[in-house]
């Protein structure tokens, strides 16, 4: 006898609602960060959450599971970057490794960004984000890429085209900058998530800037409380990228940075 599993939900509004520990960690947290979103802002964000929760009890999206701890860990997280790309009038996102839709998604939302693609190779985890881009009714403005940032970095439709490149918790310093530089037009900006204790990281990211057209990385620390040790890593495209850049995931082990 087969094993069967339910249809996974794809309409938000069979879920169950969230708890009030969840709007209360965000208002806390959006206070902290000086942010005050549009309520349908909001609602959106939270329906995004409904569906994490339900699909992350079938296929492993994250590893955070209780609704609090995703309103620090992964909606407040995301938007440390908020006023960053405001004050950058970003207005369009490629996000690598986009996973759960973090931080992709809420920074799309949240700005709003004229266009927004979230890139995701785990085949799974693309189909979890084109389905909540269908139930909150995102598209066209955002996209998903069921794909490799490689493959992208290789596509002229995407090779310096994009204003902000963003990566949350998918990979030494070093390889985000050699895969989301070559994505960046001139003046654009890497943003990647990171946190304290990263000196050979940055060092190593310094020289690889260096040889893609890139500025000396900043570092800004997260004004989030519990979130203490959580960094934004900031990185100016400055001139192109030379070709044969982004090497391929088995160059970048055999010589890294």
């Amino acid at each position: 006898m087969t094993d069967r599993r339910d249809p996974l939900p794809t309409d938000v509004t069979s879920l169950p609602p969230l708890p009030v520990e969840y709007a209360r960690t965000v208002d806390e947290g959006l206070a902290e960060l000086g942010l005050d979103l549009p309520s349908a802002v909001r609602t959106a964000l939270e329906d995004q959450v409904r569906l994490l929760l339900a699909w992350n009890a079938a296929i492993n999206l994250t590893a955070i599971r209780e609704p609090v701890a995703i309103a620090r860990e992964h909606v407040l997280d995301s938007l440390t970057a908020l006023n960053l790309l405001r004050s950058l009038g970003a207005a369009t996102i490629l996000d690598i490794g986009s996973g759960g839709g973090y931080p992709g998604l809420p920074l799309a939302v949240a700005l709003p960004a004229e266009r927004t693609l979230l890139v995701e190779s785990v085949g799974k985890k693309a189909t979890f984000l084109a389905t909540v881009l269908d139930a909150l009714a995102l598209r066209p403005r955002l996209a998903v890429a069921a794909t490799r940032a490689e493959t992208l970095a290789a596509d002229p439709h995407h090779r310096g085209r994009w204003e902000a490149v963003t990566a949350r918790a998918v990979g030494p310093l070093p390889d985000l900058v050699e895969l989301g530089l070559p994505l960046l037009a001139p003046g654009g900006v890497l943003v990647a998530w990171k946190r304290t204790g990263l000196d050979d990281e940055l060092a190593a990211a310094e020289r690889a800037t260096r040889a893609l057209g890139g500025g000396r990385p900043r570092v800004e620390r997260t004004r989030l409380g519990g979130l203490e040790d959580h960094l934004l890593i900031i990185v100016e495209k400055q001139a192109l990228t030379p070709t044969g850049w982004p090497r391929d995931p088995a160059t970048r082990r055999r010589r890294p940075w």
